[in-house]
């Protein structure tokens, strides 16, 4: 076994022991990495943006989403359709799958959205505005992508990498919320 195979394994053991020490913060500190990847994504090659006029701060902050809400919010919900719902066979799976789209999904969403809206300034007024204009759209982009990753994710996939596969996907789902939830930000200060 080459020496790099090695520490390889070594950082893969380090992160499973770990993910089972404390699945909350490793949940956390993966989705904030990942969502701050996806806005990083979203501003050189969606936005073209150079790297050196990369607003971090944007960065930082839709990462911090995803460190303070997003990843503690989707371990509860795992841990809660496992405790509830089950663990495996295919007629679980579409329970967790409909119960996920139908109740977590929206909810989830809006309080993304929100949370975008808040962290760049908006009152009430215009986080309702953006809502308004992006919610729809968003949730149907939703429903086209996650209800098979989480058919999959709910049918193949240990309870305890369920968060990590979707943080995989969601890298590329990030890039399209970055882009989504900033796309109207930008035009409002270039028009400014």
């Amino acid at each position: 076994m080459s020496q790099s195979n090695m520490k390889f394994r070594g950082l893969f053991k380090l992160y499973l022991d770990t993910l089972q020490r404390r699945p909350y913060l490793v949940q956390a500190v993966q989705t904030g990495v990942l969502m701050g990847s996806g806005d990083l994504i979203s501003q050189t090659f969606i936005e073209r943006k150079h790297i050196t006029k990369v607003d971090i701060t944007r960065t930082l902050k839709f990462s911090s989403i995803g460190f303070f809400v997003g990843g503690p919010a989707l371990r509860l919900w795992y841990g809660a359709l496992y405790k509830y719902i089950g663990s495996s066979g295919k007629t679980v799976a579409l329970k967790k799958v409909f119960i996920d789209q139908i109740m977590f999904a929206p909810l989830f969403l809006c309080g993304i959205l929100s949370a975008v809206a808040a962290l760049q300034g908006k009152d009430w007024t215009n986080i309702k505005s953006d809502l308004e204009n992006n919610y729809i759209d968003v949730l149907k982009t939703n429903y086209c992508l996650w209800p098979w990753v989480q058919i999959v994710n709910f049918y193949y996939i240990p309870l305890q990498y369920q968060v990590l596969l979707v943080q995989v996907v969601a890298l590329f789902w990030n890039t399209y919320l970055s882009w989504k939830t900033n796309k109207n930000s930008e035009n409002i200060a270039i028009q400014k």
